[in-house]
């Protein structure tokens, strides 16, 4: 699957086969027990989305909720985005940093963490990852990197 066309999580969940569907729940639950108040879970461009909704903050580059993290289920791999080290050098580092400490293999883009079982991601890290930031204080990143200093 690389995009799903499911409007509901838990119609994503059933869509997925049973070894994928035992890692995004693993995943999911994670993000849920950490996530700070005042995200929301949605279903959004194909995958399970945690943001700050329109109500909160509507001053969005593109209209659309502003996204925090994400979890998809890729042709090849699973992968879980992290707004929040997206632009932060030193999150990213710090990420990168933890993320040896477990001994796994990191495979990463600018945000987006990519494995292929459980067994491959620490999930107490990307807990760690979704409780570093307040929507007040990701909104002020948000800002910063929006400002027309930062593009000038």
């Amino acid at each position: 699957m690389v995009r799903s066309e499911v409007f509901t999580i838990e119609e994503y969940l059933e869509e997925l086969d049973p070894d994928r569907r035992t890692v995004i729940v693993a995943i999911r639950e994670c993000v849920l027990r950490n996530l700070q108040e005042g995200y929301d879970e949605q279903m959004q461009w194909g995958m399970i989305t945690y943001e700050i909704p329109l109500q909160t903050f509507p001053d969005t580059y593109n209209k659309q909720p502003l996204m925090y993290a994400d979890i998809a289920s890729q042709k090849r791999h699973i992968s879980v985005y992290l707004m929040n080290i997206y632009g932060r050098e030193d999150l990213k580092e710090w990420f990168e940093a933890r993320y040896r400490e477990f001994g796994k293999k990191l495979d990463i883009g600018k945000a987006c963490v990519r494995f292929k079982t459980l067994d491959d991601v620490p999930l107490e890290l990307i807990g760690e990852a979704i409780s570093k930031r307040l929507v007040a204080d990701y909104l002020e990143i948000y800002r910063a990197s929006r400002s027309p200093q930062k593009r000038g």
